[in-house]
């Protein structure tokens, strides 16, 4: 079936949505049995799609659930109250004190951040890997590693990673790889036909699609779903149900959202290529781009999200740059119908394991679906201010 098709048809079993098109919306925290033995036979199968608590789900959380494993390839879902909470919820369901984690040096701050406070705190040493590493990871692994957590493109630079590379050494050793896969979407990569073990997907990004909503999800393969479904629910995550079928209508829209993310960033991405104030692009989807080979036999399409570096470039000029856009605007996250921007003076400072072979300062886009030529206007005006600006 084709993705298109299944994003339509993915979640909208007849139990989900009856005798209406959409899966129905359910709220509940009690869920009530008419008999003893009604009540016994949910105890026993809780852990799979069936009404036992509202902390474990309703038909509208199954609906995504079911979403989004079909689209993935995962055995279960788990949903999280935003991404970052999937990323740990991952991460703590497969580490424990005295545990060696590898950690890609290219990874969302956020997440690094983690490793640093939280994970260290609890006796989990990180060691962070050169995201161009490949099959090279070999050479950092210890007795006691037990898991290694990929993130490709990485969310500011965009290196892409060797993915089925990696989680080939991983399987050799029995450990657990985890896949942050939201630049790609449920489509645009299929992380388990690689070899990940658990595949995470921000889905306030591009699955929700409309900046309003907090998120996250995390798929495992057969092997490693019992395992993280029951760590995840021990620590209390779980999401409403209104967003959950939030999510459930992004994902109708997502190919078609994400056809045209591509094909403005794209343009923008060749035309920022052409200016003279700009040292490199970082697309992917770009020949000129290191991981572009490994990009085009991995991934079966691109997005809206890229950087790229000026040659040269002050705190007062890159200030000049991103404020008075009239269609950018300044802020966190991606992945909605609205063009974004933010800055990374020294991206070198985020980095601990490789090194940031570019000295000015990093732009990071995320292209929305506005008119291009308005976006082009746009940025032609800041680069304007950003060489009247001293």
């Amino acid at each position: 079936m084709h993705k298109n098709t299944k994003l339509i048809d993915a979640g909208r079993a007849k139990k989900y949505t009856g005798y209406a098109v959409n899966p129905h919306l359910v709220r509940a925290s009690t869920i009530v049995f008419d008999t003893f033995s009604e009540l016994k036979q949910a105890t026993l199968q809780r852990g799979n799609r069936v009404p036992f608590y509202g902390r474990r789900g309703t038909d509208t959380h199954f609906a995504l659930q079911e979403a989004i494993c079909e689209l993935e390839g995962g055995a279960g879902c788990a949903l999280y109250p935003c991404g970052a909470a999937a990323v740990s919820g991952a991460l703590l369901a497969f580490l424990q004190s005295g545990d060696h984690l590898l950690m890609v040096d290219s990874v969302y701050e956020p997440t690094r951040a983690l490793c640093d406070k939280l994970l260290k705190g609890l006796g989990i040493e990180t060691t962070y890997y050169d995201p161009q590493i490949g099959a090279g990871i070999a050479t950092l692994l210890r007795p006691n590693t037990k898991a290694i957590f990929l993130e490709s493109p990485g969310s500011l630079s965009l290196e892409i990673q060797d993915i089925p590379a990696i989680c080939d050494i991983a399987r050799q050793y029995n450990i657990v790889t985890i896949l942050d896969n939201t630049w790609a979407s449920p489509i645009l990569c299929q992380p388990f036909a690689m070899g990940v073990d658990i595949s995470i997907q921000a889905a306030t990004k591009y699955i929700v699609g409309h900046s309003d909503v907090m998120l996250g999800t995390a798929s495992a393969n057969e092997q490693h779903w019992p395992r993280l479904r029951e760590h995840s629910y021990l620590m209390g995550y779980c999401a409403s149900a209104d967003d959950a079928y939030t999510a459930l209508r992004g994902l109708r829209t997502l190919a078609v959202r994400l056809q045209q993310h591509q094909q403005s960033a794209l343009t923008v991405a060749n035309w920022l290529q052409q200016r003279p104030e700009v040292e490199t692009v970082l697309h992917p989807a770009l020949p000129t781009h290191p991981g572009h080979a490994i990009f085009r036999r991995d991934f079966s399409g691109s997005n809206g999200l890229f950087s790229f570096v000026l040659k040269q470039g002050s705190q007062q000029q890159v200030e000049a740059f991103i404020e008075g856009m009239a269609h950018f605007k300044m802020g966190f996250s991606w992945g909605g119908f609205e063009s974004l921007i933010t800055a990374t003076m020294q991206l070198q400072k985020l980095r601990t394991a490789s090194r940031w072979p570019y000295s000015g300062p990093l732009l990071r886009l995320h292209i929305g679906l506005e008119h291009v030529d308005d976006l082009l206007a746009d940025l032609t005006a800041a680069f304007e201010r950003l060489n009247q600006t001293k």
